[in-house]
């Protein structure tokens, strides 16, 4: 008779920002029509999920701060999700603006670190970010401002409006 030995299974930990970024994307998935989120229904879409009992402090705080990608880092690098507005956050897009301190943060979860059942999640992200709504650039409040106020020097020069303008200074 042989003995057989039989391996432990080791379940992965999974990082608090894989979390952050699968809760959010459930949400981008479960409601499209939504063009961002909370900072509370993030959280509690990953409360829902249960990926981790109980549902780690660390979870909110990534929403926050640390997986934000126009935010400075402190300390986390992470791109993983976008603030839209105060409080508002939606998954981060290629070409979407982020701090320069994050410039080579981590986008999505690594497919291996996804608990069973998830990656399809990646395939679902790369249609949603390439195709996914609007262009980043036009979501942009500056770059939106990209051509108006040329009718006020539409007839002339851009030099002479200027001069225009500067008579009379002192």
């Amino acid at each position: 008779m042989t003995k057989t030995s039989i391996e432990p299974v080791v379940e992965k930990k999974l990082k608090v920002a894989d979390e952050v970024w699968i809760a959010t994307a459930l949400l981008h998935r479960e409601h499209p029509e939504q063009p961002d989120y909370t900072i509370e229904q993030i959280v509690e879409r990953a409360q829902r999920e249960g990926l981790h009992q109980p549902l780690r402090p660390g979870v909110y705080v990534h929403v926050v701060q640390h997986c934000v990608a126009n935010r400075p880092p402190n300390p986390g690098r992470y791109r993983m999700i976008l603030e839209t507005s105060n409080g508002r956050r939606r998954l981060f897009r290629k070409g979407d603006p982020f701090h320069p301190e994050r410039e080579d943060g981590k986008i999505t979860p690594n497919r291996d670190d996804l608990p069973y059942g998830y990656s399809g999640l990646l395939k679902w992200y790369d249609e949603w970010s390439g195709s996914g709504g609007a262009n980043p650039k036009q979501e942009d409040p500056l770059l939106s401002l990209r051509g108006s106020g040329k009718h006020l020097w539409a007839d002339e020069h851009a030099d002479d409006y200027v001069r225009r303008l500067r008579e009379g200074w002192e």
